[in-house]
């Protein structure tokens, strides 16, 4: 049985090696996929994760998507209570500061008027280290999105993803929460969930 924290240390290592170039690349197409998809098109509240470092860049999603009138919330980090919350944001650039661990999030003044319900997000963009052919997916160790997801069953999961993330299975727990999709660069994953 593979270990979950070195399989994830070890994909995270070499997702760490793409350049900035190659990452804008991978997400523009995952971006063109995703804008493609009826999870998304045809449902009104995205929750989407910012991001950070090497990960599936979502900045410019984020734009496009309140461009054409989604409303979008964005996460921030619990720490006490490890959780997250969704806060809506109107104006990327404006609205996130870094957070928790440098992460961009909204202000705290932002996060007191624009709390939203996770009852009514609709569909979830979500990061992680690993993500496997069922909808498997290991975030970074800390468990914040599978209490997330266990919170809204009904919204729908979609995982981001370079192709170099996907494996064929991993080992997942009881707590880890399957995805209905996986979106890579090169192809679009159906979940089992």
């Amino acid at each position: 049985m593979v270990d979950s924290a070195m399989l994830r240390k070890n994909i995270l290592a070499v997702r760490n090696q793409l350049t900035l170039e190659e990452i804008t690349i991978k997400s523009q197409a995952i971006q063109e996929s995703l804008l493609s998809l009826d999870q998304v098109l045809s449902r009104q509240s995205i929750f989407v994760y910012v991001s950070f470092r090497s990960e599936v860049s979502t900045l410019d999603l984020i734009k496009k998507l309140i461009d054409i009138g989604k409303t979008v919330t964005v996460p921030v980090t619990r720490v006490r209570e490890k959780r997250l919350d969704a806060i809506r944001i109107t104006h990327p650039a404006a609205d996130l500061q870094p957070g928790y661990c440098m992460i961009p999030e909204p202000s705290e003044e932002l996060c007191r008027s624009n709390k939203f319900a996770p009852e009514e997000i609709e569909t979830i963009l979500l990061p992680g280290s690993v993500f496997d052919e069922r909808g498997g997916r290991f975030g970074y160790g800390g468990g914040y999105y599978d209490r997330f997801l266990a919170q809204i069953p009904t919204a729908n999961r979609i995982g981001l993803a370079f192709d170099l993330q996907v494996i064929e299975m991993a080992p997942l727990s009881a707590h880890d929460q399957l995805l209905d999709l996986v979106v890579t660069e090169t192809r679009i994953i159906s979940g089992r969930r």
